[in-house]
């Protein structure tokens, strides 16, 4: 044989041998975009047991990060049930999860649909990270000290919430842990409702507020009760 013949032969195996490694590298490359479809299509339905839920907002540990929405469904009465969501998450708030149908799992392990979407979800007691920041610190220092709260507008607070019948307000202490006084809590957005149910392992929290008229010199000096608030989002941050 020939030294033209062997190189020949010596390059054809080389090339053969190349073929061989790149061949399955190509497959797992092609193969890639099917199992990201695959997730993405998991990501879209979500099963466990209910463990808070208020108004149309539910918790599921299997969604974690996500609050799940139910427009038009009391979604209370699902706490303590085996569901299934299907639905998908909001591009524009990507912390909620949009339900457009929820099955119930019974002991038998079939399941049954109880709710199927009709509309849009209603979000406007929302509210984005970009605009929490507009919202300033309130330093809450007396009950005389009616310049810590008047014309603050949209403002924030560290308390604890506390129900007295149909009353709630948020406590308000200093950095050694002594009383300053209590906000009367006239409204509270759905939303916040949910969190604080959803936050039950916390006892405070920072609440957004629409600060509003201050009480009477009188009845605050009684009562500790420094002024009347809405409050539009309740949060860890």
């Amino acid at each position: 044989m020939t030294s033209a013949k062997k190189t020949g032969i010596l390059l054809l195996g080389l090339g053969l041998i190349l073929v061989l490694a790149v061949t399955p590298g190509c497959q797992k490359k092609a193969a890639a975009p099917q199992a990201g479809a695959e997730t993405q299509k998991a990501l879209s339905v979500y099963e466990g047991t209910v463990k808070t839920a208020f108004g149309k907002y539910l918790y599921l540990p299997t969604a974690q990060g996500f609050d799940i929405v139910l427009q038009g469904f009391d979604a209370a009465a699902l706490v303590g049930k085996n569901i299934r969501v299907k639905g998908e998450l909001l591009l524009d708030k990507p912390s909620i999860f949009r339900a457009d149908s929820v099955e119930e799992k019974s002991s038998s392990g079939a399941y049954t649909n109880i709710y199927t979407r009709s509309q849009e979800p209603a979000l406007s007691d929302l509210i984005d990270v970009a605009t929490r920041e507009t919202y300033k610190i309130l330093t809450l220092t007396g009950v005389n000290n009616t310049e810590d709260w008047e014309n603050k507008g949209k403002a924030k607070v560290f308390g604890k919430i506390k129900e007295d019948g149909a009353a709630a307000y948020i406590l308000v202490t200093d950095e050694k842990g002594k009383d300053i006084g209590k906000i009367v809590v006239d409204q509270m957005s759905e939303f916040s409702k949910y969190y604080l149910k959803k936050l039950r392992l916390f006892d405070t929290f920072w609440f957004y507020l629409n600060v509003k008229n201050t009480v009477d010199q009188r009845d605050r000096v009684k009562t500790k009760e420094l002024f009347h608030a809405d409050v539009q989002l309740v949060g860890l941050f």
